[in-house]
């Protein structure tokens, strides 16, 4: 790539491409996809209209020069990496609208003859006095009717100034809700959308593990509990449940057999499909999210349906204000002046900008959240949940050390473990097949079907004999296994510090894995800081031992704890909070979170997490660290604030503005002016971060 340097200090350069004419949008895109992926660039930002790119870094300079003059527009490897919608289209379509407008509204006041601008005026007058007739339809005053009588009577008052920055500041304020909530819907889509790299294959009946662009139609690929559905296809062999809530917005999974569809994004609950590919690039989820998001009710929170149904329920008061004016002064002047303020415009605008601010604001920090009600819910939350394994401590926890019983070797132990767990989606079995392949194990399948228990364990078959691999419950407990004669001390030796992985072969206990899981350093500052933002009840629950799950809560400085729970059982927790009359938050990264998940006010996933858990949430944490969870709460804290702020405001100015027109202070014109004033002020204000 050819550049000039325009300016440069210490970590930052800006940079001008040579290109043949103007940069596209695509090739802005290709820039920052392709570049942000190298090592030493922390941010890079692309400028399509000046063709300029800013960079900052922390590699010596001459390496970066190197990287740029390496990066090529028309790379295979390039275009990989930039979504199919990035949203900088939305945004340049919605740049050029408002300047077009803003143009407009110049010419029109000061450049136009006063007789073509009357005419001009005229027209747009038309507009809005049909948007208001079709708002009594419904036989309801709402705002419309009241903006299009405002307009009117400044018309027929020869008050054109007036009528023309009244249509101006509510097709402004239009343009710019349009604008947020575009841009929202992208945001949210994009991030929603799939983010699958590998699938198994079956070629020549064996499974292989291969990249997901390798796959072709009529291709066979096999999904298990907790897989993300990557591609459309039809089930050709096996029996699952697929959770399709993302898609069609059911609560329940739907059962799927052989010779029924299933459609990219889907997760599968329970069981495994065989299913062949029938659309290899799956290029209609992007469309089928955009589709769901806009028919759904998640991006309206209860603070912008309270807005809406506050500003239609003021309109009938605005006109009583009206008439009750000049019936007791007898000056058509003052009624107009009243006539000219209402509350609904700021309310109407400002409160759905605040709420779509504040969920950019998130998704800047690493936070994607699917609806403004869930800001609603994290603020007013006072219990908060957490799940141990994965959340609480490391997302990628390791194997210290692999325990052997009833004579097996240890090695090979890991080797079966590593068979088993690298079909399932969990930071435990992650580090089982890590450790595998660092000692160099090489683990061909040996197995017949790999069933998954959800939040128990694995079960299968190997040379005739039933293998089971998961928690001490499910080993002892549910399927009542032994542990072999002169092995009892080994096994009450087993050191608590360490989660333990239990390997059964033929119903008795063949090697215990010890699973290094240390709890994230910044935990117990993240427990004080949700404490002193308003949670007043933090609760850890987890399948593992009481013993490890008490030291870790006693390091964490939880309000209580939970060992040795099932996913029923965090669900029932949250029912009984509600129950309470609580609102609950619950944090949780696996497969057994995700019934949890579903059921609390807000739920929160971890994205390194199970794929069903960043599906089934309403919140997900891109970050590495779980401090997001306080920018998290002190977001949504702050966005009732400023809510509440609005409301006051607008109330208490244009409540003063009415009081001044009636007694003569303002004029109509004045109060028009101070009202779409203020409304742009608290609108621009709620754009701001919180």
């Amino acid at each position: 790539m050819n550049f000039t340097i325009l300016h440069e200090s210490r970590s930052r350069i800006r940079i001008r491409v040579r290109l043949f004419g103007k940069m596209t949008a695509h090739e802005a895109d290709l820039i920052e996809y392709g570049l942000q992926r190298v090592d030493g660039i922390s941010s890079i930002k692309a400028h399509e209209r000046t063709s300029s790119v800013e960079i900052r870094y922390s590699m010596p300079k001459e390496k970066l020069i190197s990287e740029l003059l390496k990066f090529h527009f028309d790379e295979a490897d390039e275009l990989k990496l930039v979504p199919e919608h990035t949203g900088r289209e939305v945004d340049r379509k919605y740049e050029d609208a408002l300047f077009f407008k803003l143009s407009r509204r110049m010419i029109v006041s000061f450049l136009l003859p006063m007789t073509i601008r009357q005419i001009f005026i005229s027209l747009r007058v038309g507009k809005f006095l049909l948007r208001g007739l079709r708002s009594l339809r419904g036989r309801k005053l709402k705002v419309e009717l009241l903006d299009a009588i405002a307009i009117l009577v400044s018309y027929i008052r020869k008050d054109y100034k007036t009528a023309n920055s009244v249509m101006f500041l509510l097709s402004l304020g239009g343009l710019l809700e349009e604008w947020t909530h575009q841009k929202s819907v992208s945001d949210l889509a994009r991030s929603m959308s799939l983010n699958v790299e590998r699938v198994w294959r079956i070629k020549d009946g064996r499974e292989e593990n291969v990249s997901i662009n390798e796959i072709e139609n009529g291709d066979i690929i096999v999904l298990r509990s907790g897989s993300l559905i990557p591609l459309d296809g039809i089930v050709e062999s096996g029996e699952g449940m697929v959770n399709q809530a993302a898609m069609t917005g059911e609560s329940l999974p739907v059962r799927k057999a052989a010779g029924l569809s299933v459609y990219a994004g889907t997760v599968v609950s329970e069981g495994e499909l065989k299913i062949r590919v029938s659309s290899a690039l799956g290029g209609t989820r992007y469309e089928k999210i955009v589709k769901m998001i806009e028919e759904s009710e998640k991006l309206k929170s209860e603070l912008e349906t309270r807005a809406f149904s506050v500003a239609d329920s003021l309109v009938p008061y605005s006109f009583a204000g009206t008439l009750l004016t000049y019936l007791i002064t007898r000056n058509f002047t003052r009624a107009v002046s009243v006539l000219m303020v209402d509350f609904s415009c700021a309310l109407k605008l400002s409160m759905p900008v605040a709420v779509l601010s504040a969920m950019r604001q998130a998704g800047n920090l690493s936070i994607t959240v699917k609806g403004g009600k869930y800001l609603e819910a994290v603020s007013d939350a006072t219990t908060i949940v957490f799940d141990k394994t994965g959340t609480l401590t490391h997302a990628c926890p390791k194997v210290a050390g692999v325990v052997p019983f009833n004579g097996e070797n240890a090695e090979e132990m890991l080797r079966l473990a590593a068979c088993l767990e690298e079909h399932f989606p969990h930071s435990i079995a992650n580090a089982v097949v890590k450790d595998a392949k660092s000692r160099g194990l090489s683990h061909e399948e040996m197995h017949t079907e790999v069933k998954y228990v959800v939040a128990h364990g694995i079960a299968s078959t190997v040379d005739g004999k039933n293998v089971l691999i998961g928690s001490r419950h499910f080993i002892f407990e549910d399927e009542s296994c032994a542990i072999a004669d002169g092995d009892r001390e080994k096994y009450d030796s087993l050191d608590p510090a360490y989660s333990h992985l239990y390997l059964a072969i033929g119903g008795i206990l063949s090697a215990v894995i010890l699973i290094d899981d240390p709890m994230r350093p910044e935990v117990p500052h993240i427990v004080e800081g949700l404490k002193a933002l308003g949670f007043e009840n933090i609760v850890m629950m987890t399948g593992d031992s009481r013993r490890t799950a008490e030291r870790i809560a006693s390091e964490a400085g939880v309000s209580d704890y939970y060992a040795e729970v099932l996913p029923e059982d965090k669900a029932a927790f949250i029912e009984k909070e509600h129950a309470a009359g609580r609102k609950v938050v619950m944090v949780g990264d696996g497969i057994n979170d995700s019934p949890a998940l579903s059921r609390a006010d807000a739920g929160i996933a971890i994205s390194d997490g199970a794929q069903i858990a960043r599906e089934v949430a309403d919140i997900t944490i891109s970050s590495d660290s779980l401090n997001a969870l306080l920018d998290l709460k002190s977001i949504s804290n702050g966005l009732i604030k400023r809510v509440e702020w609005n409301y006051r405001f607008v109330v208490g100015f244009n409540l003063a503005l009415i009081l001044l027109g009636i007694g003569g202070v303002l004029t109509p014109s004045a109060s028009a002016l101070l009202h779409n004033a203020s409304t742009i002020g608290v609108t621009l204000y709620s754009m701001t971060d919180i």
